[in-house]
């Protein structure tokens, strides 16, 4: 058992590191929130003056606002609800012997390594294409008109995109919770009778509740700040139809040069975050006791 020496010895080695991990978060917080009650403008950086709340005031009125809350909510809940259903189905295949099962395994988690910009690019120009992209094709070849993806349907396509690239994550994570399933039980109640959906609704799910909560709560921490996939396919339009809180962040700060609007914006997503991160927590919390 350590003692008080040897606990206050770990205290004191365990300090600088923390120290510089809440300077690390601190201080570019605090230096937000204090931009966040100034008018500061890229375009005329010499007249900075003291905004009060009117930053947050201008922000949360603005028409866009709800807009982009609404997309980020409809993105995150489209994106966990694919990656969730899809990855059950395929940790359910790939966790059966198949032959070349490590090959298909390292393709199914490959698009998790594709950058997010590289992702986009791949979807905008050679998949969702309108005139020459792969949907266009196969649209075309059973007689019906090619689809403008990113102009008919921005936050659908945003949401495909984006679930491609998390699919491989939510996989992983159910496959090694799969494979910790006791096949015994599964042969006991295979020999009592029960078929496979009976068994999987009954043993296979309640043993991936753990799994899926934690994929819903890692996701759904990166899936509120997605942005890069926005940036280079839709530039969140046509007109805010795909813009979510992170876009609309971004183009106060760099398309309208609003320093102290964009901090505004993003002490409330903090805020917003935060908030969903402590209903998520709890969620899991009772999950995993």
């Amino acid at each position: 058992m350590a003692t008080r020496q040897t606990q206050g010895l770990a205290r004191l080695m365990r300090a600088p590191a923390i120290i510089l991990l809440l300077i690390w978060m601190i201080v570019p917080l605090g230096m937000t929130l204090y931009y966040s009650f100034l008018n500061y403008n890229l375009l005329n950086p010499a007249s900075v003056s003291w905004a009060g709340w009117f930053n947050y005031q201008y922000f949360y009125t603005d028409p866009a606002f709800f807009a982009a809350i609404r997309n980020t909510l409809v993105l995150v809940l489209g994106v966990l609800t694919i990656t969730v259903v899809l990855g059950i189905a395929i940790a359910l295949l790939i966790d059966k012997p198949i032959w070349g099962q490590g090959m298909v395994r390292i393709l199914i988690i490959s698009p998790f390594f594709v950058m997010p910009p590289v992702a986009a690019l791949i979807w905008k120009n050679m998949i969702m294409h309108p005139s020459y992209g792969v949907f266009a094709d196969i649209a075309r070849a059973i007689g019906v008109q090619p689809v403008d993806w990113f102009a008919q349907y921005p936050l659908t396509s945003i949401i495909i995109i984006v679930a491609w690239q998390w699919l491989p994550f939510a996989t992983l994570i159910l496959l090694t919770a799969l494979q910790s399933l006791d096949g015994e039980q599964m042969e006991a109640a295979e020999m009592d009778g029960a078929g496979p959906v009976s068994r999987f609704i009954h043993l296979t799910l309640p043993h991936l509740a753990r799994a899926i909560t934690v994929v819903v709560l890692i996701q759904t921490i990166f899936l509120l700040g997605i942005y890069a996939e926005i940036l280079v396919t839709t530039n969140g339009g046509p007109g805010n139809a795909s813009t979510n809180l992170t876009y609309l962040i971004y183009r106060a700060a760099r398309l309208n040069f609003d320093i102290g609007g964009a901090a505004a914006g993003g002490i409330i997503a903090v805020i917003l975050a935060n908030i969903v991160a402590f209903f998520l927590m709890r969620a899991v919390g009772k999950n995993l006791d």
